[in-house]
This record gives structure tokens, C-alpha cells and sequence, in this order.
């Protein structure tokens, strides 16, 4: 009888570096338009020095960014606080507060 391994990983959100499911797209995402705006201002011509000191700073912010995001809602935290600007502060009813108690009859035509 063949002996397999128990992959103990099933299940479990996708992990790099203690980032976690939506934060890892967004650190890859981030990364990957800064080096695409690095290229494009090195083709412009603006200077070598000026392209390394943005590219070194702005990629050095999204990383301490995306790992502070990670560490301060955690995995799923951030969806539910973008879930919560979402949501009306209060709900507005402008009807006379005797018709929210009345019920609607059904009208039988014979």
C-alpha cells in the first residue's frame, strides 16, 4: 500500500512574508506600477539619480504601507472596512409616521 503525505495547507489563505490574501495583490500591484513608472520616467529622459531616489522611496512607502495595513486589520479587516464606507450612516423614511403603522388591503374584485 502507497503512503501519501497530508498536504496540512488545504484551506488555508495564500501567505508570503506574513502578508495575507488582499494585501499580497496589492504589494505585488504596487510594485509592479512603480517599476512601469521608473521605466517610463528613465525613457522620458529625467535623470538616473532623480528615477533611483523615486523608485527606492516610493517602493520602500508601499512596502512599510502594505505591511502596516496587514498588521492593523489583518486579513480580512480591510475588506470590512471598506465595507463600512459603504453603508448609509442613517436610513431617511418621509413617510407620516401613521402610515409606517398602517397595513394594505388586498382588494377582491368580484
Amino acid at each position: 500500500m502507497a503512503a501519501y503525505s497530508i498536504n496540512k495547507g488545504i484551506g488555508k489563505p495564500a501567505e508570503f512574508y506574513g502578508l495575507k490574501s488582499q494585501y499580497l495583490f496589492i504589494f505585488a500591484g504596487g510594485l509592479l506600477s512603480v517599476f512601469i513608472v521608473f521605466v517610463i520616467m528613465y525613457m522620458i529622459g529625467i535623470s538616473q539619480a532623480v528615477c533611483i531616489v523615486f523608485g527606492i522611496v516610493t517602493a520602500g512607502t508601499l512596502v512599510w504601507g502594505t505591511f502596516y495595513l496587514n498588521d492593523k486589520y489583518g486579513e480580512y479587516g480591510l475588506m470590512k472596512v471598506q465595507s463600512l464606507a459603504n453603508h448609509p450612516k442613517y436610513i431617511i423614511s418621509r413617510l407620516r409616521i401613521e402610515r409606517l403603522f398602517q397595513t394594505k388591503r388586498k382588494e377582491v374584485n368580484p
